[in-house]
């Protein structure tokens, strides 16, 4: 089969590898249909790495995914052939102290799609996961819907993580695929007013129009102070989606007494900076979020009811075999792009 490969910074190439086998008895085949482009897959392309995660090439990344089961494992009850399927990219194993906790996102033994030391990615014509990791699209569902469900999930998981929504002032600092996966739910959960921040003119005029209260650039305005002006109380609850610092220091100042900063985006740097004092006398409580926990199949079913359209995501769409032509766009934020899907 086909499979597209990170061989150096920015380099990429189709070559053909084994097809994958089904080994162990929930093992499920699938065809892959659909593949996102996410942040983090442009990390390892344009830098080879995330923090100790370093690829070590020729290397598939990829973990955005919706497919087709071809064939299933001797075990498998909840799939068939031709169950079309969203692609949970974690492959946790079920045993260790933290999925004992309820926390397989941090899994001590951890399979991720896509990740260097733990599992190719999905960036192949066919992949083959555990039953646990695939879930049937539902009734009205498309198959961008079972690819766009991942970084969704993120944002739900996020919101979940954070405060009451109802009535809550919300402030989405990076307006990329994250910062609109966060403001989706948060709108479903009561988010009354949100404060949207990015550099990108296009991406700003999107979250205008999702229903943003305000969407500002931080090197044209003082967004602080324009904040302040809408919300003189400041905002309950902040969520930090590009990785920097400059956002990091803007979520504090924007942040009442008592707020809650979510990190997660995923900084190039190695350290974050945090002003002690005012981050002491406003008491903010900081959390990081790593990826999602139990948050797909809620996810799913907001999608397959209504309740969040996330289709909207999607504005730029490649074949299979432009898949760098893809990578150098997200890569260079180019013309408008929020999402690039592969189709296969």
């Amino acid at each position: 089969m086909k499979s597209m490969v990170l061989t150096g910074i920015r380099q990429m190439e189709m070559i053909e590898v084994p097809d994958p086998k089904i080994v162990n008895d929930t093992d499920v085949l699938i065809k892959m249909k659909r593949v996102g482009v996410c942040g983090s897959d442009i990390h390892y392309y344009a830098t080879g790495k995330i923090g100790s995660q370093v690829v070590q090439y020729p290397f598939a990344v990829g973990h955005e995914g919706a497919g087709t089961v071809v064939e299933t494992g001797s075990a498998v009850s909840t799939l068939h052939p031709g169950d079309e399927i969203a692609i949970e990219p974690a492959m946790p194993c079920w045993e260790c102290d933290q999925c004992k906790a309820g926390r397989p996102h941090t899994c001590r033994n951890l399979k991720f799609l896509g990740c260097p030391g733990q599992a190719d990615g999905c960036l192949s014509e066919y992949i083959v996961m555990p039953e646990s990791s695939c879930f049937p699209l539902g009734e009205n569902m498309i198959l961008d819907d079972g690819a766009l469900s991942e970084p969704l999930a993120i944002g739900v998981y996020a919101v979940k993580r954070s405060i009451s929504m109802k009535g809550a002032a919300v402030g989405i600092l990076g307006f990329g695929p994250i910062g609109m996966s966060v403001l989706l739910p948060a709108q479903a959960q009561g988010a009354t007013s949100i404060y949207v921040t990015d550099k990108i003119e296009g991406r700003l005029e999107k979250a205008r129009s999702l229903g943003a209260n305000y969407a500002g650039n931080p090197d044209e305005e003082d967004i602080v102070a324009k904040v302040s002006e809408l919300e003189p109380n400041m905002l309950d609850v902040v969520f930090e989606c590009c990785g920097k610092q400059e956002a990091l220091d803007n979520a504090i100042d924007l942040l009442k007494p008592g707020g809650t900063l979510m990190m997660i985006g995923i900084p190039e740097f190695d350290h974050w900076s945090f002003s002690a004092d005012k981050g002491r006398r406003k008491e903010i409580t900081y959390t990081n979020i790593r990826r999602q926990n139990h948050a797909l199949e809620p996810t799913l079913e907001m999608m397959k009811n209504k309740v969040i359209d996330a289709r909207q995501m999607v504005t730029h769409r490649f074949h299979f075999n432009q898949t760098k032509e893809a990578f150098d766009l997200v890569d260079q934020y180019a013309d408008g792009v929020m999402k690039a899907m592969i189709e296969f």
